[in-house]
């Protein structure tokens, strides 16, 4: 007979996802980017990251052991930005587009295996600098204004050597909720 005497806690599932974190001395620049769309633009604050694995339901303890296998198997790579691209979602707004290098690819793959995530689209490497539902003509505006606050954004190239599992409820536009919860560090 099964017992359910379950701790609390342990049956709460909330969607995590899995980020790539940028090196901590180019975060500053990233900001300061991102800082400068929203003054313009609105939207809300959050920390400069590239999605790896989509937002997943399940426990805590089942994430962070997800992430901690994933990441066992996996070493730093490399990341290139293409350009500064605008898209179809809030949350993909305005983005800096990563060359999908075989590397960037695998990662994610890598990393969606571990976590029994499912793609319902191709992998699109991407680090975003803006949310919001803006017209095409504000998104062109913001794509024009990252280039002048920053106007060597695409050429820039990072080492990821930092994955991390993070709290994040999509419902929550304003992302206030969203919250890191564990972090691994990648061999070399």
């Amino acid at each position: 007979m099964e017992t359910t005497n379950l701790t609390p806690g342990e049956v709460k599932r909330d969607f995590y996802s899995v980020w790539a974190l940028p090196p901590e001395e180019l975060t500053p620049r990233l900001k300061k980017l991102m800082d400068g769309l929203r003054s313009e633009f609105g939207g809300p604050q959050f920390e400069p990251h590239a999605t790896v694995v989509g937002a997943i339901s399940l426990t805590e303890t089942e994430a962070r052991d997800m992430l901690n296998k994933a990441c066992e198997g996996l070493k730093a790579y490399t990341a290139t930005v293409d350009k500064v691209a605008t898209g179809t979602f809030s949350f993909q707004c305005v983005f800096l587009l990563l060359h999908p290098t075989p590397q960037v690819v695998e990662a994610s793959a890598h990393c969606c295996r571990h976590f029994g995530y499912k793609n319902s689209s191709p992998y699109m490497p991407h680090l975003s600098l803006l949310y919001g539902d803006l017209t095409d003509e504000e998104k062109k505006k913001a794509q024009e204004k990252a280039y002048v606050l920053d106007n060597s954004i695409d050429s820039l190239s990072f080492q990821i050597s930092r994955l991390a599992l993070y709290k994040t409820d999509t419902e929550d536009k304003s992302c206030k909720s969203w919250a890191k919860v564990s972090e691994c560090e990648l061999k070399p």
